[in-house]
Protein backbone atom coordinates (compact mmCIF):
# COMPACT_ATOMS: atom_id res chain seq x y z
CA UNK A 1 0.00 0.00 0.00
CA UNK A 2 2.57 2.45 0.86
CA UNK A 3 6.88 2.35 -0.43
CA UNK A 4 8.88 5.03 0.33
CA UNK A 5 12.51 4.89 -0.03
CA UNK A 6 15.03 7.44 0.85
CA UNK A 7 12.35 10.34 1.15
CA UNK A 8 13.52 13.83 1.70
CA UNK A 9 12.05 17.42 3.17
CA UNK A 10 14.10 20.64 3.21
CA UNK A 11 13.33 23.50 3.92
CA UNK A 12 14.27 27.82 3.75
CA UNK A 13 13.53 29.14 7.13
CA UNK A 14 14.15 32.91 8.07
CA UNK A 15 14.74 35.92 6.10
CA UNK A 16 18.17 37.72 5.24
CA UNK A 17 21.30 36.73 7.34
CA UNK A 18 18.41 34.67 9.52
CA UNK A 19 17.86 32.67 6.60
CA UNK A 20 18.99 28.89 7.00
CA UNK A 21 18.25 25.33 5.38
CA UNK A 22 16.30 22.81 7.62
CA UNK A 23 16.07 18.80 6.57
CA UNK A 24 12.92 18.18 8.57
CA UNK A 25 12.53 14.78 7.04
CA UNK A 26 15.80 12.86 6.13
CA UNK A 27 15.85 9.90 3.71
CA UNK A 28 12.95 7.94 5.64
CA UNK A 29 12.30 4.26 3.80
CA UNK A 30 8.46 3.39 4.61
CA UNK A 31 7.07 -0.04 3.66
CA UNK A 32 3.38 -0.10 4.80
CA UNK A 33 1.36 -3.49 3.97
CA UNK A 34 -2.37 -3.96 3.23
CA UNK A 35 -4.59 -4.19 6.33
CA UNK A 36 -2.17 -2.66 8.80
CA UNK A 37 -2.70 -0.24 11.03
CA UNK A 38 0.47 1.85 11.65
CA UNK A 39 1.25 4.07 14.40
CA UNK A 40 3.52 6.45 13.36
CA UNK A 41 5.36 7.54 16.50
CA UNK A 42 7.91 11.26 17.33
CA UNK A 43 8.00 14.02 19.33
CA UNK A 44 6.63 17.74 18.04
CA UNK A 45 9.21 18.76 14.95
CA UNK A 46 10.35 14.93 14.31
CA UNK A 47 9.18 14.98 10.73
CA UNK A 48 5.90 13.08 11.17
CA UNK A 49 3.43 15.21 9.41
CA UNK A 50 5.81 16.42 6.67
CA UNK A 51 6.10 12.86 5.79
CA UNK A 52 2.24 12.15 5.75
CA UNK A 53 2.16 15.47 3.57
CA UNK A 54 4.65 14.17 0.93
CA UNK A 55 2.61 10.44 1.03
CA UNK A 56 -0.63 12.40 0.33
CA UNK A 57 0.83 14.63 -2.54
CA UNK A 58 0.60 18.20 -0.33
CA UNK A 59 4.32 18.37 -0.17
CA UNK A 60 6.17 17.53 -3.51
CA UNK A 61 9.70 15.47 -1.95
CA UNK A 62 12.99 17.23 -2.66
CA UNK A 63 14.56 13.90 -3.16
CA UNK A 64 13.21 10.33 -3.02
CA UNK A 65 10.37 8.24 -3.92
CA UNK A 66 7.00 6.81 -3.10
CA UNK A 67 4.33 5.37 -3.70
CA UNK A 68 0.52 5.12 -2.59
CA UNK A 69 -2.10 2.27 -3.65
CA UNK A 70 0.42 1.85 -6.61
CA UNK A 71 0.96 5.23 -7.32
CA UNK A 72 3.71 8.12 -7.33
CA UNK A 73 3.36 10.63 -5.44
CA UNK A 74 4.59 12.55 -8.42
CA UNK A 75 3.93 12.10 -11.39
CA UNK A 76 0.27 9.80 -9.90
CA UNK A 77 -0.94 12.80 -7.91
CA UNK A 78 -4.41 12.86 -8.62
CA UNK A 79 -4.89 8.93 -8.21
CA UNK A 80 -3.01 9.05 -5.24
CA UNK A 81 -5.40 11.59 -4.45
CA UNK A 82 -8.79 9.71 -5.45
CA UNK A 83 -7.53 6.17 -3.55
CA UNK A 84 -7.17 7.90 -0.05
CA UNK A 85 -9.14 8.96 3.06
CA UNK A 86 -6.83 12.11 4.58
CA UNK A 87 -7.94 13.67 7.94
CA UNK A 88 -5.46 16.73 8.68
CA UNK A 89 -4.59 17.65 11.54
CA UNK A 90 -5.91 21.06 11.01
CA UNK A 91 -8.77 20.16 10.08
CA UNK A 92 -10.78 21.34 6.48
CA UNK A 93 -14.50 22.23 7.53
CA UNK A 94 -16.26 25.55 6.36
CA UNK A 95 -17.09 27.28 8.90
CA UNK A 96 -20.55 28.81 7.56
CA UNK A 97 -21.64 25.75 6.04
CA UNK A 98 -23.84 23.15 7.12
CA UNK A 99 -22.14 20.19 8.21
CA UNK A 100 -24.25 17.83 6.16
CA UNK A 101 -23.50 19.39 2.42
CA UNK A 102 -19.85 19.64 3.59
CA UNK A 103 -19.90 15.57 3.81
CA UNK A 104 -21.99 14.83 0.81
CA UNK A 105 -20.36 17.70 -1.54
CA UNK A 106 -17.01 16.11 -0.01
CA UNK A 107 -18.40 12.57 -1.33
CA UNK A 108 -19.27 13.84 -4.56
CA UNK A 109 -15.86 14.93 -5.27
CA UNK A 110 -15.02 11.34 -4.81
CA UNK A 111 -17.38 10.34 -7.66
CA UNK A 112 -20.29 9.16 -5.45
CA UNK A 113 -23.89 10.28 -6.04
CA UNK A 114 -25.79 12.72 -3.85
CA UNK A 115 -27.98 9.56 -2.36
CA UNK A 116 -25.07 7.68 -1.65
CA UNK A 117 -22.67 10.27 -0.07
CA UNK A 118 -26.30 11.66 2.09
CA UNK A 119 -26.76 7.89 3.40
CA UNK A 120 -23.31 7.04 4.15
CA UNK A 121 -22.90 10.43 5.55
CA UNK A 122 -25.63 10.07 8.09
CA UNK A 123 -24.52 6.21 8.80
CA UNK A 124 -21.06 7.89 9.74
CA UNK A 125 -22.16 10.70 11.58
CA UNK A 126 -24.37 8.44 14.09
CA UNK A 127 -21.40 6.01 14.50
CA UNK A 128 -18.93 9.16 15.99
CA UNK A 129 -21.86 10.62 18.17
CA UNK A 130 -22.58 13.46 15.77
CA UNK A 131 -26.54 12.77 15.37
CA UNK A 132 -28.86 15.99 15.22
CA UNK A 133 -25.68 18.20 14.22
CA UNK A 134 -26.71 17.50 10.28
CA UNK A 135 -27.87 20.99 9.34
CA UNK A 136 -25.73 23.09 11.96
CA UNK A 137 -22.99 24.85 10.91
CA UNK A 138 -19.17 23.97 12.29
CA UNK A 139 -18.93 27.31 13.39
CA UNK A 140 -21.47 26.74 16.10
CA UNK A 141 -19.96 23.33 16.86
CA UNK A 142 -17.67 22.15 19.84
CA UNK A 143 -14.01 21.87 18.99
CA UNK A 144 -14.66 17.69 19.44
CA UNK A 145 -17.40 17.63 17.25
CA UNK A 146 -15.62 19.89 14.41
CA UNK A 147 -12.42 16.89 14.89
CA UNK A 148 -15.04 14.15 14.28
CA UNK A 149 -16.74 15.81 11.48
CA UNK A 150 -13.14 15.81 10.11
CA UNK A 151 -12.92 12.28 10.69
CA UNK A 152 -16.03 12.00 8.41
CA UNK A 153 -15.61 13.89 5.66
CA UNK A 154 -12.24 12.05 5.28
CA UNK A 155 -14.35 8.31 5.39
CA UNK A 156 -17.26 9.18 3.63
CA UNK A 157 -16.24 7.85 0.18
CA UNK A 158 -15.26 4.91 1.88
CA UNK A 159 -10.94 4.60 1.38
CA UNK A 160 -9.04 1.36 1.33
CA UNK A 161 -6.26 3.87 2.69
CA UNK A 162 -7.26 6.43 5.47
CA UNK A 163 -4.25 8.68 7.04
CA UNK A 164 -5.35 10.37 10.21
CA UNK A 165 -3.08 12.77 11.79
CA UNK A 166 -3.77 13.24 15.49
CA UNK A 167 -7.49 12.25 14.41
CA UNK A 168 -8.10 12.35 18.33
CA UNK A 169 -6.69 16.00 19.54
CA UNK A 170 -9.21 17.79 21.09
CA UNK A 171 -12.08 14.62 22.08
CA UNK A 172 -13.36 13.85 25.26
CA UNK A 173 -12.39 10.22 26.92
CA UNK A 174 -15.39 9.13 25.67
CA UNK A 175 -15.47 10.20 22.19
CA UNK A 176 -11.81 9.47 21.72
CA UNK A 177 -12.80 5.73 23.11
CA UNK A 178 -15.83 5.64 20.53
CA UNK A 179 -12.73 6.50 17.23
CA UNK A 180 -10.38 3.60 18.62
CA UNK A 181 -13.09 1.59 17.86
CA UNK A 182 -14.39 3.39 14.92
CA UNK A 183 -10.36 2.68 14.14
CA UNK A 184 -10.77 -0.85 14.98
CA UNK A 185 -13.54 -1.69 12.49
CA UNK A 186 -12.18 0.19 9.19
CA UNK A 187 -9.40 -2.86 9.49
CA UNK A 188 -11.49 -5.68 10.22
CA UNK A 189 -14.98 -4.59 8.94
CA UNK A 190 -13.94 -2.76 5.56
CA UNK A 191 -10.50 -4.51 5.01
CA UNK A 192 -8.75 -1.02 5.32
CA UNK A 193 -5.22 0.41 5.95
CA UNK A 194 -4.40 2.71 8.30
CA UNK A 195 -1.71 5.23 8.80
CA UNK A 196 -2.34 6.92 11.71
CA UNK A 197 0.19 9.98 13.05
CA UNK A 198 -0.48 10.46 17.33
CA UNK A 199 1.19 11.50 20.28
CA UNK A 200 -0.77 9.45 22.64
CA UNK A 201 1.24 6.47 23.58
CA UNK A 202 -1.98 4.99 24.88
CA UNK A 203 -3.47 5.27 21.46
CA UNK A 204 -0.79 3.70 19.66
CA UNK A 205 -0.16 0.86 21.83
CA UNK A 206 -3.83 -0.06 21.60
CA UNK A 207 -4.96 0.70 18.21
CA UNK A 208 -1.50 0.01 16.05
CA UNK A 209 -0.09 -3.72 15.01
CA UNK A 210 3.14 -1.97 14.12
CA UNK A 211 4.59 0.97 15.83
CA UNK A 212 7.43 3.36 13.80
CA UNK A 213 9.37 5.90 15.14
CA UNK A 214 10.57 8.83 14.06
CA UNK A 215 13.34 11.34 15.53
CA UNK A 216 14.91 14.31 13.72
CA UNK A 217 13.63 13.43 10.13
CA UNK A 218 14.75 9.49 10.53
CA UNK A 219 13.19 6.34 11.22
CA UNK A 220 14.84 4.77 15.00
CA UNK A 221 12.37 2.40 15.43
CA UNK A 222 9.86 0.13 13.51
CA UNK A 223 8.32 -3.51 14.85
CA UNK A 224 5.76 -4.24 16.92
CA UNK A 225 4.54 -2.23 19.72
CA UNK A 226 5.66 -5.80 22.49
CA UNK A 227 8.41 -6.45 20.35
CA UNK A 228 9.74 -2.96 20.69
CA UNK A 229 9.76 -3.09 24.74
CA UNK A 230 11.17 -6.20 24.98
CA UNK A 231 14.27 -5.26 22.90
CA UNK A 232 14.45 -1.71 24.29
CA UNK A 233 14.01 -2.09 28.02
CA UNK A 234 12.56 -5.06 29.46
CA UNK A 235 10.11 -5.51 32.40
CA UNK A 236 10.96 -3.96 35.57
CA UNK A 237 11.49 -7.02 38.31
CA UNK A 238 10.86 -5.61 41.79
CA UNK A 239 11.21 -7.88 45.06
CA UNK A 240 11.05 -7.27 48.32
CA UNK A 241 12.93 -9.59 50.52
CA UNK A 242 11.75 -10.48 53.69
CA UNK A 243 15.41 -11.30 55.33
CA UNK A 244 17.78 -8.33 55.01
CA UNK A 245 21.18 -10.72 55.21
CA UNK A 246 19.37 -12.34 52.14
CA UNK A 247 19.11 -9.25 49.98
CA UNK A 248 22.69 -9.98 48.73
CA UNK A 249 22.42 -13.01 47.31
CA UNK A 250 19.17 -12.24 46.01
CA UNK A 251 20.38 -9.52 43.99
CA UNK A 252 23.55 -12.03 42.50
CA UNK A 253 20.71 -14.44 41.51
CA UNK A 254 18.63 -11.27 40.10
CA UNK A 255 21.60 -10.57 38.45
CA UNK A 256 22.11 -13.73 36.77
CA UNK A 257 18.67 -12.47 34.23
CA UNK A 258 18.93 -8.99 34.37
CA UNK A 259 20.23 -5.87 33.89
CA UNK A 260 20.75 -2.41 36.07
CA UNK A 261 20.20 -4.24 39.40
CA UNK A 262 20.25 -2.11 41.93
CA UNK A 263 19.56 -2.75 45.97
CA UNK A 264 17.01 -0.25 48.02
CA UNK A 265 16.74 -1.45 51.84
CA UNK A 266 15.04 -4.99 51.36
CA UNK A 267 14.05 -3.87 47.50
CA UNK A 268 16.29 -5.48 44.58
CA UNK A 269 15.53 -4.58 41.05
CA UNK A 270 16.70 -5.02 37.81
CA UNK A 271 14.99 -5.26 34.23
CA UNK A 272 14.24 -8.40 32.96
CA UNK A 273 13.27 -9.36 28.76
CA UNK A 274 10.37 -11.29 29.09
CA UNK A 275 9.72 -11.53 32.42
CA UNK A 276 6.84 -13.57 32.51
CA UNK A 277 9.30 -16.64 31.01
CA UNK A 278 12.15 -15.72 33.66
CA UNK A 279 10.79 -15.10 36.75
CA UNK A 280 8.96 -18.67 37.39
CA UNK A 281 13.00 -20.02 37.34
CA UNK A 282 14.02 -16.98 39.69
CA UNK A 283 11.40 -18.05 41.91
CA UNK A 284 12.56 -21.64 41.78
CA UNK A 285 16.12 -20.49 42.78
CA UNK A 286 14.88 -18.36 45.38
CA UNK A 287 13.28 -21.33 47.06
CA UNK A 288 16.63 -23.18 47.06
CA UNK A 289 18.62 -21.05 48.10
CA UNK A 290 16.48 -20.46 51.13
CA UNK A 291 15.03 -16.71 49.70
CA UNK A 292 11.41 -15.55 51.41
CA UNK A 293 9.94 -12.41 49.87
CA UNK A 294 7.99 -10.38 50.64
CA UNK A 295 6.38 -8.96 47.34
CA UNK A 296 7.06 -9.49 43.76
CA UNK A 297 5.89 -6.75 41.00
CA UNK A 298 6.48 -6.69 37.14
CA UNK A 299 6.21 -3.82 35.62
CA UNK A 300 6.07 -3.89 31.60
CA UNK A 301 7.75 -1.20 30.07
CA UNK A 302 5.51 1.51 28.57
CA UNK A 303 6.54 3.35 24.38
CA UNK A 304 7.55 6.16 26.18
CA UNK A 305 10.79 3.92 28.21
CA UNK A 306 11.11 2.95 24.34
CA UNK A 307 11.16 6.78 23.13
CA UNK A 308 13.60 7.32 26.24
CA UNK A 309 16.01 4.80 25.30
CA UNK A 310 16.63 5.42 21.64
CA UNK A 311 16.53 9.40 21.36
CA UNK A 312 17.24 10.14 25.38
CA UNK A 313 14.29 11.81 26.09
CA UNK A 314 10.62 11.19 27.25
CA UNK A 315 8.04 11.38 24.34
CA UNK A 316 5.79 13.02 26.95
CA UNK A 317 8.58 15.30 28.07
CA UNK A 318 9.34 16.39 24.45
CA UNK A 319 5.68 17.50 23.68
CA UNK A 320 6.09 19.62 26.00
CA UNK A 321 9.67 21.05 24.47
CA UNK A 322 9.06 24.21 22.16
CA UNK A 323 8.53 23.04 18.60
CA UNK A 324 11.32 22.24 16.78
CA UNK A 325 11.59 22.23 12.96
CA UNK A 326 8.59 20.56 11.44
CA UNK A 327 6.45 22.87 12.91
CA UNK A 328 9.01 26.16 12.90
CA UNK A 329 8.46 25.51 9.09
CA UNK A 330 4.84 25.79 8.69
CA UNK A 331 5.24 28.79 6.70
CA UNK A 332 8.81 28.06 4.89
CA UNK A 333 9.57 27.28 1.69
CA UNK A 334 10.10 23.73 1.05
CA UNK A 335 13.63 23.23 -1.09
CA UNK A 336 12.95 21.93 -4.56
CA UNK A 337 9.43 21.08 -3.72
CA UNK A 338 6.20 22.56 -4.06
CA UNK A 339 2.57 22.41 -2.43
CA UNK A 340 0.42 20.49 -4.79
CA UNK A 341 -2.69 21.18 -4.07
Amino acid sequence: MIHARGLVQTFHTGRGKQKREVRAVDGVDLDIAEGEVVGFLGPNGAGKTTTLRMLTTLLRPTAGTATVNGYDVVKDSVMVRRSIGYVSQAGGTFSQAQAGDEVVDHGMLYGMSRAAATRRGKDLFAQLQLDGLWDRMPKNMSGGQKRRLDIVMGLVHDPTLVFLDEPTTGLDPQARANLWEHIRRLRTDAGATVFLTTHYLDEADELSDRIIIIDNGQIVAADTADNLKAKVSGDLVDLEIADDAMVPVSAEKLGAIATDVETDGRHVRGRVRRAGRAVPGLLRDFDAAGVNLDSIEVIRPTLDDVFLTLTGRSLRDAQDEQPADEAEVADGVPVQGVSQS
